[in-house]
Parts: structure tokens; C-alpha cells; sequence
């Protein structure tokens, strides 16, 4: 790829990079499983992190086995996470205010790119008060194929008429790294 004149789109993921909800999901994750009386290790929520449902279930079946109630405890899960930031507020990452104030001041288009379902990525924005901030926001169950397939950031250059090559991603997670990758975008 060669050098790049203009930025015309920022996209940036949610979950990990905006927001510190992957610390959050490994303790929902455990929590939930106890619940079952089943042990879940860390480091099987951190090979999901980054994929959508259908990915992260294939990585949960695949250490836990083909019985694992994925949907039953996934949904305990998010009843935790949701009950934690309702008490204590969506944990944002440092800066991120900042840089999103700073943008506004420059001519460039802003999209969320996340894994994470729809539902659950408004109330997480609205919850930062942050979701005004994104002129577009593409969600895991908008596109047929998750991260680390390219379809999400492919999906937002097309939606918002820009060049890939025109395009940086803001991404921290290995599957998303692969997708931005994929896509040829700038990736930082």
C-alpha cells in the first residue's frame, strides 16, 4: 500500500479499543459459568474476543465441548455486564473523549465497527454518551461474515462512499487486525 494523501474515514472498533468492556466480559464470562458449575478458563474468552456470536460460540464449543450452553450463559453474561454498567457506568478508555472531540474538528468521517450485536453496541454508546459522535455505526449482525473477515470495514467505506485506501481503522484485537488487514485499510 503505498502513501496515502488523504483520510477520509476513521473506523473505529468498540469493544477493547473505546471502551474497557474486554476485562468486563472475561469476569462476566467466569461468573456466568460458575453459575452452571462450569469452569471457564480466560484464556477461552480471550480467543472469542473480537469474533462475532457465531465465531465466539465455535471457540467456546471447541474447548468446552459440543453440549456447552453457549446462548443460555452468554445471556447470563450479558445480564451481568449490563447490570455492572448500569451501576458504574461504561468503563471508556483514556482519551477517547479527546480524540473524538479533536476529529469533530477535522474533515473526516467517523464509523464504529464492531463485532458486538446491535442492541447491545447502542446502549453501550448511548451509555458513553458517545453515539452522536459516529456518523455511522456497523454492528456484527449487519454483515454475513465476522471479523476476521474484512465484511464490517468493507461494509462502512461502502455506506459512507469512501476509497478503502482512504480508510484507517483503529482496531486492538487480533481477529480485527486480520479483517482491517484484509480489507487493505490503514490500520493503526
Amino acid at each position: 500500500m503505498g502513501f496515502v494523501n488523504t483520510i477520509s474515514l476513521i473506523i473505529f472498533d468498540m469493544d477493547g479499543l473505546m471502551f474497557n468492556t474486554e476485562s468486563l466480559a472475561i469476569y462476566t464470562w467466569i461468573k456466568a459459568g460458575k453459575s452452571y458449575d462450569i469452569h471457564i478458563a480466560e484464556s477461552i474468552v480471550e480467543e472469542s474476543i473480537g469474533l462475532d456470536i457465531q465465531g465466539a460460540e465455535k471457540v467456546f464449543k471447541k474447548h468446552l465441548g459440543e453440549n456447552f450452553p453457549y446462548h443460555d450463559i452468554r445471556s447470563l453474561r450479558l445480564k451481568y455486564a449490563r447490570e455492572y454498567i448500569d451501576e458504574n457506568g461504561i468503563p471508556a478508555k483514556k482519551g477517547l473523549h479527546e480524540l473524538l472531540e479533536f476529529l469533530d474538528q477535522k474533515p473526516v468521517l467517523k464509523a464504529v465497527a464492531t463485532s458486538t450485536e446491535r442492541q447491545r453496541t447502542e446502549h453501550l454508546l448511548l451509555s458513553a454518551g458517545v453515539k452522536d459522535k459516529f456518523d455511522l455505526i456497523i454492528c456484527g449482525d449487519d454483515v454475513s461474515n465476522g471479523k476476521p473477515e474484512p465484511d464490517i470495514f468493507l461494509a462502512a467505506a461502502r455506506e459512507l462512499n469512501c476509497e478503502k485506501d482512504e480508510c484507517v481503522v483503529l482496531e486492538d484485537s487480533a481477529n480485527g487486525i486480520i479483517a482491517a488487514s484484509r480489507a487493505n485499510m490503514i490500520l493503526f
